[in-house]
């Protein structure tokens, strides 16, 4: 019988029991349920609601619990309604009256608000430890490319020359963008709201400081009926984790491009693609595209979170059970994709020659060659005006601007001499791009010295 069941003077119809429980999802939050439970009880016993010897003996009995379920010794009930029911009735089959006085001055509702925090906080702890992971797996791939010259793109057309460094420590700072995007998340989330009650607070003289700093929470939720009725902290942390995804599908994009041989930059190890069932020749890059697919999924889970709360008045709703499966979804299929991501980044390989043959096409030094006017005292506005007709003769006459002779330089203006050459040149066109967070091998350097500090002071804190 529902432990909750003395109201109702009928058994709860088996469709509904099925459809009210929630311990096939919320069973994976044993450890923070018990975790909470234990500290409430010692703040009732250090208040004196309940006897000393009765707090120290639910505390023994938790503990208990606690280890027969992480060896397997104790086996979840699936016919539970959830898992603080659960906890509760085994508690109170091994301890008799002494287990039934755990719930004195709590409700579901806090004890939910609760777990919920506090399997957040330890999840999104594990997420932030593989961002940093691949931050610095990137970092440690553009030590090896600060000279390997590559196209950078707009609107997907060959643009300016950089670094293959250059473009993927892009997205380490995207990643460390998400570090501390979810470090503010788990901040704002930090209070307890362990003594809410079910909204109203509760008469007994209870201290929730004190379960606070037992939980390791910065303080208490300051009113208890926000306490229990809102989910903001699940919604925030799944809209961090869906920009994080965002990030790792351009990136997945970008590999997906690069592998293809129409680009033919990178190529994938074969633990990380696959084949296909009737063409012999193919290599999928089916991990890269999966990441693509379920960063929709997180997207999903996202929408599910925020039109879960739109409608909801204050206090709890039993809406808000479907809080757990939307962010639990989001948390495993992102933990996924980042310990798929790094190794296989890890092991990928660069193809350095036709990186550098792709840059040798498109005009992509003509920014370069407009400057070299500039520098020799034309206004910008014209020097490009001019550049672009240069641009324009040379693929009339199936030329670069490395093959124009010097006379049609010169036909164009007096500023140009032998020196165009040199200024043109893709080594130098990206060896003077020199401004703070530039490509030149110089200022790449710069970034991963930083990025690389920047990940001992995180792993330290």
């Amino acid at each position: 019988m529902a432990l909750w069941a003395g109201r109702f003077s009928k058994e709860e119809d088996e469709t509904v029991n099925a459809f009210n429980s929630s311990i096939a999802f919320d069973a994976r939050m044993y450890r923070q349920d018990i975790r909470g439970s234990i500290a409430h009880a010692v703040m009732l016993g250090e208040c004196g609601i309940i006897e000393q010897e009765e707090s120290e003996a639910i505390v023994t009995g938790l503990a208990g619990i606690l280890e027969d379920l992480d060896t397997g010794k104790l086996k979840l009930d699936p016919n539970a309604e959830d898992i603080h029911m659960f906890v509760e009735a085994e508690l109170t089959n091994r301890l008799g009256d002494t287990g039934k006085r755990l719930h004195t001055a709590r409700s579901r509702n806090d004890q939910v608000a609760l777990d919920i925090r506090l399997y957040l906080r330890d999840a999104f702890q594990d997420i932030q430890k593989l961002i940093l992971t691949l931050i610095k797996t990137i970092c440690e791939t553009a030590q090896q490319h600060t000279e390997t010259i590559m196209p950078g793109y707009t609107h997907l057309q060959r643009a300016q020359p950089i670094t293959f460094a250059h473009h993927i420590l892009t997205y380490a700072q995207m990643l460390k963008r998400d570090y501390s995007r979810i470090d503010d998340a788990i901040d704002r989330m930090n209070e307890c709201p362990l003594g809410s009650g079910a909204l109203a607070g509760t008469t007994y003289p209870i201290d929730r400081n004190r379960t606070a700093e037992l939980l390791h929470f910065r303080k208490p939720v300051e009113n208890s009926l926000d306490g229990v009725s809102d989910r903001d902290f699940c919604i925030e942390l799944c809209n961090a984790l869906a920009i994080l995804m965002m990030h790792l599908s351009r990136f997945s994009e970008e590999i997906i491009l690069w592998c293809s041989w129409e680009f033919k930059f990178i190529e994938l190890d074969d633990a990380y693609a696959t084949g296909s069932s009737i063409m012999p020749q193919k290599k999928n890059p089916d991990v890269t595209e999966l990441i693509r697919g379920k960063t929709g999924r997180i997207y999903g889970d996202l929408m599910t979170l925020l039109s879960m709360m739109k409608g909801t008045p204050l206090a709890y709703n039993k809406d808000m059970q479907e809080d757990k499966e939307a962010i639990f979804d989001a948390i495993d299929n992102t933990k996924l994709c980042l310990k798929t991501f790094i190794p296989m980044l890890k092991t990928m390989q660069v193809y350095k020659e036709n990186m550098r043959h792709a840059a040798a096409k498109g005009f992509i030094n003509a920014t370069d060659c407009a400057d070299y006017l500039v520098r020799k005292g034309m206004p910008f506005r014209d020097a490009y005006k001019l550049t672009g007709t240069l641009v324009a003769e040379c693929i009339q006459k199936n030329l670069t601007l490395e093959t124009l002779p010097l006379e049609e330089y010169q036909n164009m203006s007096p500023l140009f001499t032998e020196d165009i050459y040199q200024a043109i040149n893709l080594e130098t066109c990206l060896k003077e791009r020199k401004s703070y967070g530039a490509s030149s091998p110089e200022a790449v350097r710069i970034q991963i010295e930083h990025l690389l500090n920047d990940l001992q002071k995180l792993e330290q804190s």
